[in-house]
């Protein structure tokens, strides 16, 4: 068991306006984000997604023909979500309009589906992966928070 699972949890007392780098490690585990994009009907497409956090902001590895990118290229609004179902349940949102690079997708792809699948399958996914974008999502409005008691950390 994490040992921050250990400690008390207030669910009358969330954390807000805290910063990503105040949710420890949260950003480095590999859970699954959320990505929201807008389709020409203005309603969102949520789509689950692997992510790296680095250099400050968020990658997202996908195809040129993905129907995130064209939904991004034609509203270049996004919104990202990453939280932990397990206490202290922390959690970010991240609202940008985010850019495209094709630069080390190979490498951005495989430090991915390494840290999600492990070393062989990782890096078996990446050779296969079909993957030549990298969304990069950086800061622009941040929301984070999360549920452990302040008052008993100190």
């Amino acid at each position: 068991m994490r040992p921050d699972l250990l400690s008390p949890v207030s669910f009358l007392r969330v954390r807000r306006n805290l910063a990503i780098a105040d949710l420890g490690d949260l950003v480095e585990l590999p859970l699954v984000a959320v990505l929201a994009t807008r389709r020409a009907d203005k309603s969102v497409l949520l789509s689950p997604v692997w992510h790296e956090y680095r250099d400050g902001g968020f990658n997202v590895c996908t195809s040129r023909n993905d129907v995130k990118v064209r939904h991004l290229r034609r509203d270049p609004t996004a919104a990202l979500v990453l939280a932990e179902s397990l206490p202290p349940y922390r959690g970010v949102e991240l609202t940008t309009n985010p850019s495209f690079n094709g630069d080390d997708v190979i490498g951005a792809v495989t430090r991915i589906a390494v840290r999600y699948l492990g070393s062989d399958a990782g890096l078996a996914y990446a050779a296969s992966a079909p993957d030549d974008i990298v969304i990069r999502l950086e800061p622009g409005r941040v929301r984070a928070w999360d549920f452990a008691d302040a008052a008993a950390q100190g």
